[in-house]
């Protein structure tokens, strides 16, 4: 029988004692095909690292942001997730405005355009004037312009954007939205500059006797 204290012990032996199998650590040094411990560091994630928002490290930040520390990578993080859920709402809200429209002028056309109604005399609008009326309904805000040349044009006042009031500019040949700095051509009412992305609701006119009259109203897209 073997005596227990004449068996060799395994930690004695280096050539049976276990090895880590990470090639990172010291026990692995020295070994065939190793690299030293020290040539393989730990690389930090990048959305892990924590800075804070002046980019100095932690240890020239003043005690208090100790207390209240703020993971600059993680702040400006977007998840997929997240991106994906605001394309499809995004992308969602664009359908629904173009519907919205196709339902309106669908709408319009079934129960006919609205009637001739008188604006102004002639006279009354000098080169280069305005005026303010309401079409076809008393909450329907219009503007009637003489450009300088003596051309009529009229529109409804409410902005395509988000319906804010737009204001002429006649010496620039421009219609502006003050709401969002949003500009439509004067001549077609055609956005120009700004988020609006359609022109502006278009009232036919009509002159009659040296009198002016709105005959219509067009929604148009494009």
């Amino acid at each position: 029988m073997i005596d227990e204290t004449q068996r060799p012990s395994l930690d004695a032996d280096d050539s049976r004692a276990s090895v880590d199998p990470r090639i990172d650590t010291p026990g692995r040094e020295g070994l065939t095909g190793t690299a030293p411990a020290t040539l393989y560091r730990p690389i930090l994630d990048s959305e892990q690292v924590t800075l804070a928002p002046d980019g100095r490290p932690m240890e020239a930040q003043p005690a208090w942001r100790g207390d209240f520390p703020i993971d600059w990578p993680q702040d400006q993080y977007v998840e997929r997730r997240d991106f994906m859920k605001f394309m499809v709402l995004t992308s969602l809200a664009l359908t629904v405005g173009q519907f919205w429209i196709a339902a309106q002028n669908w709408w319009r056309r079934r129960r006919g355009q609205p009637g001739v109604q008188r604006i102004a005399a002639l006279n009354e609008l000098p080169a280069g004037g305005l005026l303010t009326f309401t079409y076809p309904g008393p909450q329907d805000d219009c503007i009637l312009v003489r450009t300088r040349d003596n051309a009529l044009v009229a529109y409804s006042q409410k902005c395509t954007h988000l319906s804010c009031a737009v204001r002429p500019r006649v010496e620039e040949g421009m219609i502006h939205c003050p709401c969002h700095e949003g500009y439509f051509d004067l001549r077609s009412g055609r956005p120009v500059a700004g988020p609006p992305r359609r022109p502006l609701d278009l009232i036919r006119l009509e002159v009659r006797g040296g009198d002016v009259y709105a005959a219509g109203i067009e929604a148009r897209t494009i």
